[in-house]
């Protein structure tokens, strides 16, 4: 059976765009135009995954408040944001209620579709018993790439697919800099300067917040991150 896939964008053209990409691979699609077609809808049948605008019409932040109610309704259903909006106070907002991932517009289908897979594939091996075989240890910190989870001290750290990518590419060659483009192509993103940085700041703020000592990701200024050695 095809996974189902939920869109709420009130442009139809650009609707229609994400549908037809989607349909094209497979997927089964269900557009809404505003948060509350959606809504209705969500509350009869949960979709596999969904595709939140954060503005829809004028309901100026109708996004947020469905995924705070998907969210109520279900606690692993993948919920990513596709916006024009890349201020970082929304992408942070966005995360805070409990998106798996925050897209911007100009992200191509190509890597819109790798974000979406990726979520699906996380979900079904959060579903399925734990191998082992992916395991991936330094210092404190452990990461289970079939699941794409995230440890720290044995904490779970929760971070989005962007996020844990990075993270693991930083992990991976501890002492050496990654500048912002090894970090977009690990994570298979297109993204600008700062919002590296945010997502940085997001990351350490995360790892802090199950160990406020967490100092792992230096900055080397003008170049990139790296992972301290001292951690490895």
């Amino acid at each position: 059976m095809p996974r189902h896939i939920a869109i709420v964008e009130d442009e139809k053209d650009l609707a229609d765009n994400y549908r037809d990409a989607l349909l094209r691979h497979g997927f089964k699609v269900s557009l809404y135009p505003s948060r509350r077609a959606a809504s209705s809808a969500f509350q009869q049948q949960l979709p596999d995954l969904a595709i939140i605008d954060v503005g829809l019409g004028e309901d100026f932040e109708g996004g947020f408040e469905l995924c705070r109610e998907l969210r109520g309704l279900s606690a692993e259903l993948p919920i990513v944001f596709l916006t024009a909006r890349d201020a970082e106070l929304d992408i942070i907002s966005g995360l805070r209620l409990g998106a798996d991932d925050y897209l911007t517009k100009n992200i191509s289908q190509a890597h819109m579709l790798a974000r979406i897979v990726a979520l699906l594939r996380r979900v079904q091996a959060l579903r399925a018993p734990e191998t082992g075989e992916q395991q991936f240890q330094r210092g404190q910190l452990s990461l289970n790439i079939e699941r794409m989870s995230t440890h720290w001290r044995s904490q779970p750290v929760p971070l989005t697919v962007t996020e844990f990518w990075m993270v693991h590419a930083l992990a991976r060659r501890p002492g050496h800099v990654r500048n912002r483009q090894q970090l977009m192509d690990a994570a298979n993103v297109v993204l600008d300067d700062s919002s590296i940085t945010s997502h940085i700041k997001r990351i350490r703020r995360k790892f802090q917040a199950v160990d406020p000592a967490f100092d792992a990701i230096a900055t080397a200024y003008g170049m990139g991150y790296r992972w301290n050695d001292q951690h490895a």
